[in-house]
Protein backbone atom coordinates (compact mmCIF):
# COMPACT_ATOMS: atom_id res chain seq x y z
CA UNK A 1 0.00 0.00 0.00
CA UNK A 2 3.08 2.16 0.82
CA UNK A 3 4.42 1.58 -2.86
CA UNK A 4 1.27 2.00 -4.00
CA UNK A 5 0.47 5.79 -2.75
CA UNK A 6 3.88 6.81 -2.88
CA UNK A 7 3.30 6.45 -7.13
CA UNK A 8 1.60 9.08 -9.35
CA UNK A 9 -2.40 10.59 -8.72
CA UNK A 10 -3.52 7.72 -11.44
CA UNK A 11 -2.10 5.11 -8.54
CA UNK A 12 -3.95 6.99 -5.78
CA UNK A 13 -6.92 7.11 -8.35
CA UNK A 14 -6.77 3.39 -8.82
CA UNK A 15 -6.42 3.01 -4.39
CA UNK A 16 -9.54 4.70 -4.06
CA UNK A 17 -11.84 3.70 -6.25
CA UNK A 18 -11.43 0.03 -5.18
CA UNK A 19 -11.94 1.48 -1.63
CA UNK A 20 -15.07 3.09 -2.74
CA UNK A 21 -16.08 -0.02 -4.41
CA UNK A 22 -15.76 -2.28 -1.85
CA UNK A 23 -17.35 0.63 0.59
CA UNK A 24 -20.64 0.67 -1.74
CA UNK A 25 -20.74 -3.47 -2.07
CA UNK A 26 -20.25 -3.56 1.60
CA UNK A 27 -23.35 -1.55 2.44
CA UNK A 28 -25.58 -3.12 -0.43
CA UNK A 29 -24.86 -6.42 1.71
CA UNK A 30 -25.54 -5.46 4.99
CA UNK A 31 -28.58 -3.69 3.30
CA UNK A 32 -29.16 -7.31 2.16
CA UNK A 33 -28.99 -9.18 5.27
CA UNK A 34 -30.98 -6.97 7.65
CA UNK A 35 -34.38 -7.25 5.06
CA UNK A 36 -33.03 -11.24 5.26
CA UNK A 37 -33.15 -11.30 9.20
CA UNK A 38 -36.59 -9.31 9.46
CA UNK A 39 -38.82 -11.23 11.67
CA UNK A 40 -42.35 -11.71 10.55
CA UNK A 41 -44.73 -10.90 13.30
CA UNK A 42 -48.08 -11.67 11.99
CA UNK A 43 -47.09 -15.34 11.03
CA UNK A 44 -50.64 -15.91 9.41
CA UNK A 45 -50.77 -13.30 7.15
CA UNK A 46 -46.61 -13.22 7.03
CA UNK A 47 -46.60 -9.31 7.72
CA UNK A 48 -44.45 -7.12 10.07
CA UNK A 49 -47.00 -4.37 10.89
CA UNK A 50 -44.13 -2.31 12.29
CA UNK A 51 -42.29 -0.95 9.16
CA UNK A 52 -44.36 1.40 6.92
CA UNK A 53 -42.89 0.35 3.66
CA UNK A 54 -44.92 -2.72 1.88
CA UNK A 55 -41.39 -4.11 0.39
CA UNK A 56 -40.41 -4.84 3.42
CA UNK A 57 -43.28 -5.49 5.65
CA UNK A 58 -44.28 -8.13 3.56
CA UNK A 59 -42.71 -11.41 4.31
CA UNK A 60 -43.17 -12.71 0.29
CA UNK A 61 -41.85 -9.20 -1.18
CA UNK A 62 -39.05 -9.26 0.63
CA UNK A 63 -36.79 -11.31 -1.59
CA UNK A 64 -37.28 -9.72 -4.39
CA UNK A 65 -35.61 -6.69 -2.58
CA UNK A 66 -32.86 -8.70 -1.32
CA UNK A 67 -32.27 -9.84 -5.38
CA UNK A 68 -31.70 -6.44 -6.42
CA UNK A 69 -29.76 -5.58 -3.29
CA UNK A 70 -27.45 -8.21 -4.23
CA UNK A 71 -27.66 -7.76 -8.36
CA UNK A 72 -26.29 -4.13 -7.26
CA UNK A 73 -23.58 -5.53 -6.13
CA UNK A 74 -22.47 -7.17 -9.43
CA UNK A 75 -21.04 -3.69 -11.33
CA UNK A 76 -19.67 -3.04 -7.76
CA UNK A 77 -17.25 -5.60 -7.38
CA UNK A 78 -16.62 -5.57 -11.35
CA UNK A 79 -15.37 -2.19 -10.51
CA UNK A 80 -12.93 -3.07 -7.93
CA UNK A 81 -11.53 -5.55 -10.10
CA UNK A 82 -11.28 -3.51 -12.89
CA UNK A 83 -9.43 -1.24 -11.58
CA UNK A 84 -6.77 -3.17 -10.52
CA UNK A 85 -5.59 -2.53 -14.54
CA UNK A 86 -5.33 0.88 -14.38
CA UNK A 87 -1.71 0.51 -15.85
CA UNK A 88 -0.63 4.32 -14.58
CA UNK A 89 3.17 4.23 -15.92
CA UNK A 90 4.97 4.52 -12.86
CA UNK A 91 3.02 1.16 -11.54
CA UNK A 92 3.64 -0.46 -14.36
CA UNK A 93 7.70 -0.01 -13.51
CA UNK A 94 7.14 -0.70 -10.04
CA UNK A 95 6.24 -3.91 -11.02
CA UNK A 96 8.85 -4.22 -13.21
CA UNK A 97 11.31 -3.65 -10.87
CA UNK A 98 9.98 -6.36 -8.54
CA UNK A 99 10.80 -8.63 -10.90
CA UNK A 100 13.84 -7.11 -11.81
CA UNK A 101 14.98 -7.92 -8.21
CA UNK A 102 14.12 -11.89 -8.45
CA UNK A 103 10.08 -11.62 -7.68
CA UNK A 104 8.26 -14.56 -10.30
CA UNK A 105 5.51 -13.36 -12.28
CA UNK A 106 2.34 -14.82 -9.69
CA UNK A 107 4.29 -12.91 -6.66
CA UNK A 108 4.11 -10.06 -9.29
CA UNK A 109 0.69 -10.35 -10.04
CA UNK A 110 -0.15 -11.59 -6.14
CA UNK A 111 1.30 -7.73 -4.82
CA UNK A 112 -0.94 -6.41 -7.35
CA UNK A 113 -4.02 -8.37 -5.91
CA UNK A 114 -2.43 -7.78 -2.13
CA UNK A 115 -2.96 -4.23 -3.24
CA UNK A 116 -6.45 -4.47 -4.33
CA UNK A 117 -7.22 -6.53 -0.88
CA UNK A 118 -5.82 -4.00 1.66
CA UNK A 119 -7.78 -0.65 -1.07
CA UNK A 120 -10.21 -3.51 -0.29
CA UNK A 121 -10.03 -3.38 3.56
CA UNK A 122 -10.05 0.24 3.87
CA UNK A 123 -13.32 0.44 2.13
CA UNK A 124 -14.82 -2.38 3.99
CA UNK A 125 -14.35 -0.01 7.25
CA UNK A 126 -15.40 2.73 5.67
CA UNK A 127 -19.12 0.72 4.51
CA UNK A 128 -19.60 -0.87 7.63
CA UNK A 129 -19.03 2.18 9.65
CA UNK A 130 -21.57 4.00 7.53
CA UNK A 131 -23.63 1.19 7.70
CA UNK A 132 -24.23 1.75 11.46
CA UNK A 133 -24.17 5.44 11.52
CA UNK A 134 -27.32 5.04 8.99
CA UNK A 135 -28.52 2.52 11.53
CA UNK A 136 -28.75 5.36 14.21
CA UNK A 137 -29.50 8.62 11.62
CA UNK A 138 -32.46 6.46 9.67
CA UNK A 139 -34.05 5.08 13.00
CA UNK A 140 -37.11 7.88 12.91
CA UNK A 141 -40.42 6.39 14.00
CA UNK A 142 -43.64 7.79 13.59
CA UNK A 143 -46.77 8.57 15.64
CA UNK A 144 -47.76 4.90 15.42
CA UNK A 145 -44.31 3.58 16.01
CA UNK A 146 -43.56 2.07 12.47
CA UNK A 147 -40.84 2.67 10.69
CA UNK A 148 -39.80 3.71 7.16
CA UNK A 149 -36.41 1.00 7.18
CA UNK A 150 -35.41 -2.04 9.35
CA UNK A 151 -33.27 -0.22 11.63
CA UNK A 152 -34.15 -2.35 14.94
CA UNK A 153 -32.98 -5.24 13.37
CA UNK A 154 -29.39 -6.69 13.50
CA UNK A 155 -28.17 -9.65 11.33
CA UNK A 156 -26.22 -11.87 13.22
CA UNK A 157 -22.62 -11.16 14.01
CA UNK A 158 -21.32 -13.99 11.66
CA UNK A 159 -22.78 -12.97 8.94
CA UNK A 160 -21.65 -9.35 9.46
CA UNK A 161 -17.97 -11.33 10.09
CA UNK A 162 -18.28 -12.93 6.99
CA UNK A 163 -19.03 -9.86 4.61
CA UNK A 164 -16.09 -8.36 6.43
CA UNK A 165 -14.05 -10.97 4.97
CA UNK A 166 -15.72 -11.94 2.04
CA UNK A 167 -15.32 -8.17 0.50
CA UNK A 168 -11.79 -7.88 0.36
CA UNK A 169 -11.05 -11.92 -0.65
CA UNK A 170 -13.88 -11.35 -3.74
CA UNK A 171 -11.94 -8.02 -5.02
CA UNK A 172 -8.58 -9.65 -4.58
CA UNK A 173 -9.97 -12.59 -6.62
CA UNK A 174 -12.04 -10.27 -9.41
CA UNK A 175 -8.22 -8.52 -9.87
CA UNK A 176 -6.55 -12.03 -10.27
CA UNK A 177 -9.39 -12.78 -13.23
CA UNK A 178 -8.40 -9.18 -14.53
CA UNK A 179 -4.79 -9.93 -14.34
CA UNK A 180 -4.92 -13.31 -15.83
CA UNK A 181 -4.14 -12.13 -19.26
CA UNK A 182 -0.89 -9.53 -17.70
CA UNK A 183 2.74 -10.76 -17.85
CA UNK A 184 4.58 -8.89 -16.04
CA UNK A 185 8.26 -9.05 -17.25
CA UNK A 186 11.79 -6.82 -15.79
CA UNK A 187 11.23 -5.27 -18.64
CA UNK A 188 7.97 -3.74 -18.75
CA UNK A 189 4.06 -5.07 -18.14
CA UNK A 190 2.68 -6.56 -21.58
CA UNK A 191 -0.97 -7.48 -22.19
CA UNK A 192 -1.51 -11.01 -23.67
CA UNK A 193 -4.27 -11.23 -26.50
CA UNK A 194 -5.55 -14.57 -27.86
CA UNK A 195 -4.80 -15.42 -31.39
CA UNK A 196 -7.51 -17.30 -32.63
CA UNK A 197 -10.95 -15.88 -33.06
CA UNK A 198 -13.86 -16.53 -31.09
CA UNK A 199 -16.74 -19.11 -31.85
CA UNK A 200 -20.57 -18.23 -31.42
CA UNK A 201 -20.71 -21.02 -28.40
CA UNK A 202 -22.02 -18.32 -26.67
CA UNK A 203 -25.48 -18.75 -28.41
CA UNK A 204 -26.03 -21.89 -27.04
CA UNK A 205 -25.53 -20.46 -23.43
CA UNK A 206 -28.71 -18.14 -24.30
CA UNK A 207 -30.61 -21.22 -25.46
CA UNK A 208 -30.39 -23.24 -22.57
CA UNK A 209 -30.85 -20.02 -20.15
CA UNK A 210 -33.91 -19.42 -22.28
CA UNK A 211 -34.90 -23.06 -21.79
CA UNK A 212 -34.14 -23.64 -18.23
CA UNK A 213 -36.19 -20.49 -17.45
CA UNK A 214 -38.96 -21.59 -19.06
CA UNK A 215 -39.46 -24.63 -17.32
CA UNK A 216 -39.55 -22.61 -13.79
CA UNK A 217 -43.36 -22.40 -13.90
CA UNK A 218 -43.95 -25.55 -15.47
CA UNK A 219 -42.02 -27.33 -13.02
CA UNK A 220 -43.93 -25.17 -10.21
CA UNK A 221 -47.11 -27.19 -11.27
CA UNK A 222 -45.19 -30.32 -11.17
CA UNK A 223 -44.07 -30.20 -7.74
CA UNK A 224 -46.80 -30.59 -4.74
CA UNK A 225 -44.82 -29.69 -1.73
CA UNK A 226 -44.60 -25.69 -1.13
CA UNK A 227 -42.31 -25.76 1.38
CA UNK A 228 -39.78 -27.46 -0.84
CA UNK A 229 -40.78 -25.50 -3.86
CA UNK A 230 -39.45 -21.95 -3.32
CA UNK A 231 -35.67 -23.09 -2.66
CA UNK A 232 -35.65 -26.03 -6.01
CA UNK A 233 -37.56 -22.97 -8.17
CA UNK A 234 -35.00 -20.26 -6.90
CA UNK A 235 -32.41 -22.61 -7.76
CA UNK A 236 -33.53 -23.30 -11.14
CA UNK A 237 -34.55 -19.34 -12.12
CA UNK A 238 -30.88 -18.40 -10.93
CA UNK A 239 -28.96 -20.94 -12.83
CA UNK A 240 -31.31 -19.56 -15.82
CA UNK A 241 -30.67 -16.37 -15.71
CA UNK A 242 -26.56 -17.00 -15.16
CA UNK A 243 -26.36 -19.17 -18.22
CA UNK A 244 -28.37 -16.24 -20.37
CA UNK A 245 -26.44 -13.41 -18.68
CA UNK A 246 -22.92 -15.40 -18.92
CA UNK A 247 -23.85 -16.01 -22.87
CA UNK A 248 -24.55 -12.46 -23.22
CA UNK A 249 -21.15 -11.06 -21.69
CA UNK A 250 -18.78 -13.79 -23.45
CA UNK A 251 -21.02 -13.50 -26.56
CA UNK A 252 -19.33 -9.85 -27.20
CA UNK A 253 -16.28 -11.70 -28.09
CA UNK A 254 -17.81 -13.00 -30.98
CA UNK A 255 -19.80 -9.84 -31.55
CA UNK A 256 -16.18 -7.94 -31.78
CA UNK A 257 -14.47 -10.33 -34.10
CA UNK A 258 -17.65 -9.96 -36.61
CA UNK A 259 -17.78 -6.33 -36.57
CA UNK A 260 -14.38 -5.56 -36.55
CA UNK A 261 -13.95 -7.89 -40.18
CA UNK A 262 -16.56 -6.00 -41.59
CA UNK A 263 -15.40 -2.88 -40.68
CA UNK A 264 -12.15 -3.97 -42.19
CA UNK A 265 -14.13 -5.48 -45.20
CA UNK A 266 -16.05 -2.42 -46.14
CA UNK A 267 -14.51 0.30 -44.32
CA UNK A 268 -12.19 2.91 -46.14
CA UNK A 269 -11.28 5.79 -43.21
CA UNK A 270 -8.12 5.16 -41.49
CA UNK A 271 -10.07 5.84 -37.87
CA UNK A 272 -12.48 2.84 -39.05
CA UNK A 273 -9.60 0.79 -40.16
CA UNK A 274 -7.88 0.99 -37.10
CA UNK A 275 -10.46 0.31 -34.96
CA UNK A 276 -10.87 -2.86 -37.14
CA UNK A 277 -7.78 -4.35 -36.37
CA UNK A 278 -7.68 -3.65 -32.61
CA UNK A 279 -11.51 -5.56 -32.63
CA UNK A 280 -9.69 -8.48 -34.56
CA UNK A 281 -6.58 -8.51 -32.64
CA UNK A 282 -8.51 -8.64 -29.23
CA UNK A 283 -12.18 -9.14 -29.35
CA UNK A 284 -12.51 -10.34 -26.22
CA UNK A 285 -11.92 -7.06 -24.45
CA UNK A 286 -15.34 -5.92 -25.01
CA UNK A 287 -16.16 -8.94 -22.88
CA UNK A 288 -13.85 -7.71 -20.07
CA UNK A 289 -14.70 -4.01 -20.23
CA UNK A 290 -18.76 -4.41 -20.75
CA UNK A 291 -19.65 -7.72 -18.39
CA UNK A 292 -21.02 -5.41 -15.41
CA UNK A 293 -23.07 -3.41 -18.25
CA UNK A 294 -24.54 -6.00 -20.46
CA UNK A 295 -25.34 -8.21 -17.10
CA UNK A 296 -27.37 -4.70 -15.58
CA UNK A 297 -29.41 -4.94 -18.88
CA UNK A 298 -30.07 -8.06 -18.98
CA UNK A 299 -31.50 -7.43 -15.49
CA UNK A 300 -33.48 -4.17 -16.86
CA UNK A 301 -34.50 -5.83 -19.64
CA UNK A 302 -35.92 -8.81 -17.94
CA UNK A 303 -37.68 -6.28 -15.41
CA UNK A 304 -39.21 -4.08 -18.04
CA UNK A 305 -40.79 -7.68 -19.65
CA UNK A 306 -42.32 -8.24 -16.11
CA UNK A 307 -44.09 -5.10 -15.83
CA UNK A 308 -45.30 -5.73 -19.10
CA UNK A 309 -46.69 -9.37 -17.72
CA UNK A 310 -48.14 -7.70 -14.78
CA UNK A 311 -49.50 -5.14 -16.68
CA UNK A 312 -51.71 -7.61 -18.79
CA UNK A 313 -52.26 -9.61 -15.98
CA UNK A 314 -54.17 -6.60 -14.19
CA UNK A 315 -55.87 -5.58 -17.35
CA UNK A 316 -57.27 -9.48 -17.96
CA UNK A 317 -58.59 -9.61 -14.64
CA UNK A 318 -60.39 -6.48 -14.83
CA UNK A 319 -61.64 -7.12 -17.92
CA UNK A 320 -62.98 -10.32 -16.56
CA UNK A 321 -64.86 -9.00 -13.59
CA UNK A 322 -66.62 -6.45 -15.99
CA UNK A 323 -67.36 -8.59 -18.20
CA UNK A 324 -69.11 -11.39 -15.24
CA UNK A 325 -70.26 -8.42 -13.54
CA UNK A 326 -71.54 -5.76 -15.50
CA UNK A 327 -74.28 -4.05 -13.22
CA UNK A 328 -71.42 -3.16 -10.77
CA UNK A 329 -69.63 -0.24 -13.03
CA UNK A 330 -65.98 0.41 -13.05
CA UNK A 331 -64.77 -1.32 -9.51
CA UNK A 332 -60.74 -1.05 -9.51
CA UNK A 333 -59.69 -4.87 -8.25
CA UNK A 334 -56.17 -3.71 -7.14
CA UNK A 335 -54.11 -1.01 -6.17
CA UNK A 336 -51.60 -1.14 -9.01
CA UNK A 337 -49.61 1.67 -7.71
CA UNK A 338 -48.40 -0.52 -5.55
CA UNK A 339 -46.78 -3.00 -7.61
CA UNK A 340 -45.75 -0.52 -10.17
CA UNK A 341 -44.29 1.40 -7.20
CA UNK A 342 -42.63 -1.24 -6.84
CA UNK A 343 -41.26 -1.95 -10.49
CA UNK A 344 -39.83 1.88 -9.83
CA UNK A 345 -37.79 1.03 -7.21
CA UNK A 346 -36.15 -1.91 -9.30
CA UNK A 347 -35.71 0.95 -12.55
CA UNK A 348 -33.79 3.31 -9.76
CA UNK A 349 -31.30 0.01 -9.01
CA UNK A 350 -30.95 -0.38 -12.45
CA UNK A 351 -29.85 3.15 -13.25
CA UNK A 352 -27.53 3.25 -10.22
CA UNK A 353 -26.01 -0.07 -11.59
CA UNK A 354 -25.42 1.51 -14.69
CA UNK A 355 -23.87 4.47 -13.66
CA UNK A 356 -21.59 1.90 -11.32
CA UNK A 357 -21.01 -0.12 -14.40
CA UNK A 358 -19.89 3.01 -16.31
CA UNK A 359 -17.47 3.83 -13.27
CA UNK A 360 -15.78 0.57 -14.81
CA UNK A 361 -16.06 1.57 -17.96
CA UNK A 362 -14.29 4.30 -17.45
CA UNK A 363 -11.40 2.42 -16.31
CA UNK A 364 -11.31 0.03 -18.85
CA UNK A 365 -11.28 3.05 -21.39
CA UNK A 366 -8.69 4.95 -19.98
CA UNK A 367 -6.12 1.51 -18.83
CA UNK A 368 -6.86 0.40 -22.43
CA UNK A 369 -5.40 4.21 -23.66
CA UNK A 370 -2.60 4.09 -20.93
CA UNK A 371 -1.59 0.99 -21.65
CA UNK A 372 -1.32 1.69 -25.20
CA UNK A 373 0.53 4.54 -25.03
CA UNK A 374 3.63 3.26 -26.85
CA UNK A 375 1.51 2.90 -30.23
CA UNK A 376 -0.10 5.39 -30.18
CA UNK A 377 2.95 7.73 -29.79
CA UNK A 378 4.63 5.79 -32.66
CA UNK A 379 1.30 6.79 -34.96
CA UNK A 380 1.44 10.22 -33.79
CA UNK A 381 5.61 10.01 -35.22
CA UNK A 382 4.56 8.80 -37.86
CA UNK A 383 1.88 11.69 -39.09
CA UNK A 384 -1.69 9.91 -37.81
CA UNK A 385 -3.43 13.10 -36.41
CA UNK A 386 -4.77 12.48 -32.55
CA UNK A 387 -8.25 13.02 -34.06
CA UNK A 388 -7.96 9.98 -36.12
CA UNK A 389 -7.20 8.22 -33.11
CA UNK A 390 -10.25 10.00 -31.24
CA UNK A 391 -12.35 8.54 -33.60
CA UNK A 392 -10.92 4.88 -33.98
CA UNK A 393 -11.30 4.45 -30.30
CA UNK A 394 -14.51 6.03 -30.59
CA UNK A 395 -15.61 3.31 -33.09
CA UNK A 396 -13.63 0.88 -31.28
CA UNK A 397 -16.00 1.68 -28.10
CA UNK A 398 -19.38 1.71 -29.56
CA UNK A 399 -19.23 -0.54 -32.15
CA UNK A 400 -19.14 -3.89 -29.91
CA UNK A 401 -21.18 -1.97 -27.12
CA UNK A 402 -24.27 -0.92 -29.37
CA UNK A 403 -24.74 -5.05 -30.46
CA UNK A 404 -24.16 -6.06 -27.08
CA UNK A 405 -26.73 -3.34 -25.55
CA UNK A 406 -29.15 -4.89 -28.41
CA UNK A 407 -28.55 -8.55 -27.60
CA UNK A 408 -28.64 -8.07 -23.80
CA UNK A 409 -31.98 -6.35 -23.81
CA UNK A 410 -33.44 -8.56 -26.35
CA UNK A 411 -32.26 -11.76 -24.29
CA UNK A 412 -33.68 -10.21 -21.13
CA UNK A 413 -36.91 -9.53 -22.59
CA UNK A 414 -36.86 -13.11 -23.93
CA UNK A 415 -36.09 -14.35 -20.34
CA UNK A 416 -39.20 -12.38 -18.95
CA UNK A 417 -41.80 -14.07 -21.81
CA UNK A 418 -39.73 -17.24 -21.67
CA UNK A 419 -40.78 -17.47 -17.69
CA UNK A 420 -44.44 -15.59 -17.84
CA UNK A 421 -45.48 -16.55 -21.33
CA UNK A 422 -46.59 -14.37 -24.19
CA UNK A 423 -50.38 -14.15 -23.47
CA UNK A 424 -52.44 -13.84 -20.74
CA UNK A 425 -55.62 -16.48 -20.73
CA UNK A 426 -58.77 -16.15 -19.42
CA UNK A 427 -62.47 -17.23 -19.42
CA UNK A 428 -63.21 -16.72 -22.93
CA UNK A 429 -60.76 -14.30 -24.04
CA UNK A 430 -56.90 -13.99 -24.68
CA UNK A 431 -54.58 -11.25 -23.82
CA UNK A 432 -50.89 -11.26 -25.88
CA UNK A 433 -48.34 -9.72 -23.17
CA UNK A 434 -47.12 -6.57 -25.36
CA UNK A 435 -43.33 -6.55 -25.81
CA UNK A 436 -42.26 -2.92 -23.78
CA UNK A 437 -40.50 -1.27 -26.75
CA UNK A 438 -40.83 1.80 -25.06
CA UNK A 439 -38.92 0.66 -21.56
CA UNK A 440 -36.10 -0.97 -24.08
CA UNK A 441 -35.68 2.09 -26.36
CA UNK A 442 -35.00 4.03 -23.20
CA UNK A 443 -32.57 1.30 -21.09
CA UNK A 444 -30.52 1.11 -24.77
CA UNK A 445 -30.34 5.02 -25.24
CA UNK A 446 -29.65 5.68 -21.68
CA UNK A 447 -26.42 2.43 -22.21
CA UNK A 448 -25.25 4.15 -25.36
CA UNK A 449 -25.28 7.84 -24.01
CA UNK A 450 -23.22 6.52 -20.80
CA UNK A 451 -20.44 4.63 -23.23
CA UNK A 452 -20.56 7.86 -25.08
CA UNK A 453 -19.72 9.73 -22.20
CA UNK A 454 -17.29 6.79 -21.19
CA UNK A 455 -15.14 7.35 -24.02
CA UNK A 456 -15.65 11.43 -24.23
CA UNK A 457 -13.95 11.16 -20.56
CA UNK A 458 -11.39 8.55 -21.68
CA UNK A 459 -10.26 10.98 -24.17
CA UNK A 460 -9.36 12.73 -22.26
CA UNK A 461 -5.96 10.76 -21.14
CA UNK A 462 -5.27 10.70 -25.18
CA UNK A 463 -3.10 13.63 -25.56
CA UNK A 464 -0.74 12.88 -22.51
CA UNK A 465 -0.69 9.32 -24.06
CA UNK A 466 0.33 10.60 -27.53
CA UNK A 467 3.64 12.37 -26.61
CA UNK A 468 6.52 11.29 -28.36
CA UNK A 469 8.56 10.94 -25.16
CA UNK A 470 6.57 8.22 -25.03
CA UNK A 471 8.75 6.38 -27.65
CA UNK A 472 11.90 6.52 -24.80
CA UNK A 473 10.01 5.25 -21.96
Amino acid sequence: MRLALAGTRSDTVRVALTGLAAGLATLAYLAALTVIAIPTVNGGGRVSPQYRPALIAEAGLRPGVVIVLVLLTVPVLALAGQCALLGAPSRDRRLSAIRLAGASPGQAVAIAATETGLASVLGMIVGVGAYFGGRALLHRPDADGRLPLPTDVLPPVWWIVLVCVGIPVLAMLFAILQLRRVAVTPFGVVRRTRTRAPLPWSGVLIAVGLVITGSVMPLERQLEDESRNSGVLLVVLFVGLACATVGVVAGTGWISYATGWLMHRFGRRPAALLAARRLMADPWNGSRTLAALLACLVFGGGAAGVRSSFATQFAADQESYERSNPESGIIELRDTDFYFGAFNLINVAIALGLVIAAGGLIVAVAESIVSRRRAHAALVATGVPRSTLAKAMLWQSLVPAAAGIVVALAVGAALSQSLFGDEVVQDGFTLAVPVPYGDLVLLGAGAVAAVLAVVGVGLLFLRASTALEELRV
